[in-house]
């Protein structure tokens, strides 16, 4: 065996003379430079002098020593900084002996804005670059949807856009069904809305008996001085606050701000449960499931899970988790200093903590057993469509395209993606069409648009194949002519061995008629009752649905647009200020500049943009 090929603990062995005790992150790599590993140190030369032994390992660490040939080391200034590097390694590697985070979509916000005099209410995902009061993490977006009605009817404040406040001429719908107060029309005062807005605040800050009792002196005092209208309009007020409160399900009277974490663990396969507690309320609740890293405990499960998880989301003052993690307190100060305050990590064993710790678990733990379940029916259904379309191995990846328009304007192509666990939504793709194909409503050109931009791409980030993103089968909907055209893109791109498959309408276009078309062979039909049947045409829907979903998206925007839009300099507010103005875009494109400069926030320079934009000739 030469130099190149060793591996195990003697190759590791070796290393031991470069290495000093100094904190960093090292990576183990096999034979074909593949990073198996990577992990964090805080003292290097005593963490890798642990793999050197030649037993009293575990099976997986066992595996992974076997087939290391090389390691790689970062030398970093402290422990938190190699944990730090360690975590976006990962990330950005994804080895194979590493627990990884799989899903890691942000989460939604309640915002209050600071930038109106009635300040509109609504849902918020991503930067918090706006002005205003931020409540949240919410699980999901129905979270965020089902407290903002409720909120609504409480608190009765105002949803809509800016603009569409702006262009009211008299109360909406929601005014009518008693879910807004209707300061567009000048139904409530200023200074009375604040005190809503200031009512909604404390509420989500966990204040709501205060915020009861006002609104309970309030009516006794309108009933006193025969109000009777506005008694009434308060008590439906407190009815519907009640609802609020007995709708959070879980609310701690002990836990102001926390996060819950629990993961169960079965046959190699995680689910990690986490519960937002904010304000004394319980604001949903969201399941992960992180890849084990061929083996790892709980204690390290949990250690990577909250390093990623909260690599780009705050965290909250207090983490409650349902087993210890290793390096306890290495994470937490990683998280403080993140946080900039304290974030303390606590595995509580008895109290009010500990049921919030083991409902969580349960949860994980029935989690984990629906998916294990479907996992089993989804790979059986894999295996089907294996050998109904001769497939050498049950597909891993299935992607699926489809293009949406109406007579070429606003197209759009969707991709989604399918596998052992189901649709990968995280996956899917949109691909605004930029050739003439869509204006001249060319399906053909649209479908090679979009194909081309998905390979070239895959080829210039992975051309050696060594990522999951390359599919084992792609699904196109159409006939002989689509799957034809696109095997000569595939091939054109050098890419000739991914199996195509059109799902055609068939006779009548029925549904349960469906002819599949392969390149170079004759189209064949499924039994109606296959179960495999079944899953093409979800699979086929699901993309139907995603593509139109992208279209209507697209159109949407389109027909909101106005020439303004086009204008350097005119954001929002400017164009709202001038629609506000003239009432309409066309009208601004014929005004004067005199009278364009008599508009709020338009200057003389601003003015004569917006003028020579629509007078160029």
């Amino acid at each position: 065996m030469n130099e190149q090929t060793r591996t195990g603990h003697e190759v590791i062995q070796d290393y031991l003379r470069t290495l000093d005790g100094s904190p960093g992150v090292y990576r183990m790599l096999n034979a074909a430079s593949e990073v198996l590993y990577v992990g964090k140190a805080r003292n290097l030369k005593a963490r890798v002098s642990s793999y050197a032994r030649p037993a009293g390992h575990s099976g997986r660490i066992a595996r992974m020593i076997a087939e290391t040939a090389q390691m790689m080391f970062l030398s970093t200034r402290s422990e938190v900084e190699a944990l730090l590097l360690e975590q976006n390694l990962i990330k950005q590697l994804k080895p194979r002996y590493n627990v990884l985070m799989r899903d890691d979509k942000s989460f939604p916000n309640i915002l209050i804005g600071k930038t109106h005099a009635f300040p509109q209410i609504k849902k918020h995902r991503g930067a918090k670059k706006e002005k205003g009061s931020y409540f949240g993490p919410f699980a999901s977006a129905g979270a965020v949807n089902r407290t903002l009605n409720q909120l609504q009817r409480v608190f009765l404040l105002r949803n809509c856009s800016d603009s569409m406040f702006e262009s009211r001429t008299r109360p909406c719908l929601q005014f009518q069904i008693k879910r807004c107060s209707a300061p567009c029309v000048g139904r409530i005062r200023e200074v009375d809305y604040a005190d809503l807005v200031a009512d909604a605040e404390r509420f989500l800050q966990g204040k709501s008996t205060t915020v009861q009792a006002d609104l309970a002196r309030a009516m006794a005092e309108a009933s006193a001085a025969m109000e009777f209208e506005r008694a009434a309009a308060l008590r439906d007020r407190i009815k519907a606050l009640t609802a609020v409160q007995s709708a959070q399900g879980i609310n701690p009277a002990s836990v102001a701000e926390a996060d819950v974490v629990a993961v169960h663990l079965d046959h190699g396969q995680a689910c990690v449960q986490v519960f937002f507690i904010r304000a004394h309320q319980s604001w949903g609740n969201r399941d992960f499931y992180p890849r084990t890293g061929s083996g790892a405990e709980e204690p390290e499960i949990l250690e990577a899970f909250l390093t990623q998880f909260y690599d780009d989301k705050d965290p909250p003052r207090l983490i409650l988790l349902s087993h210890p993690v290793d390096n306890a307190d290495l994470v937490a100060q990683a998280l403080s200093d993140r946080a900039g305050r304290r974030v303390e990590l606590a595995v509580p064993q008895r109290g009010e903590k500990a049921e919030l710790v083991e409902n969580a678990a349960r949860n994980a733990r029935e989690s984990l057993a629906r998916r294990m379940s479907e996992s089993s029916t989804q790979m059986k259904l894999l295996q089907g469509l294996a050998e109904a379309f001769d497939l050498d191995a049950p597909p891993q990846r299935i992607e699926v395209y489809d293009n949406a328009h109406i007579q070429g304007a606003d197209a759009v192509g969707g991709m989604v993606v399918a596998g052992p666990e189901g649709f990968l939504r995280s996956q899917y793709r949109k691909f605004n069409i930029r050739s003439d194909a869509g204006a001249n409503s060319d399906d053909f050109g649209m479908m090679r648009e979009v194909l081309m931009r998905r390979f070239e791409r895959l080829l210039k980030e992975d051309p050696d194949r060594k990522s999951d993103t390359w599919p084992d089968l792609l699904l196109i909907d159409g006939g002989q002519g689509q799957v034809s055209a696109v095997a000569g893109i595939l091939a054109d791109l050098g890419v000739d061995d991914i199996p195509v498959v059109g799902v055609a309408k068939g006779i009548d276009r029925d549904a349960g008629k469906e002819e599949f078309h392969r390149p170079g062979e004759r189209p064949f039909a499924l039994q109606r009752n296959d179960p495999v049947l079944y899953f093409v045409q979800r699979l086929r829907d699901e993309a139907h649905r995603w593509a139109n979903g992208a279209h209507r998206a697209k159109r949407s925007k389109s027909v909101a647009a106005t020439p303004l839009d086009e204008i350097p300099g005119v954001g929002a507010t400017r164009k709202r200020a001038l629609l506000a103005h003239f009432g309409s875009a066309k009208a601004v494109s014929r005004a004067a500049l005199p009278d364009l400069m008599a508009v709020d926030g338009i200057s003389q320079a601003m003015a004569e943009t917006v003028y020579n934009f629509f007078h160029r000739d």
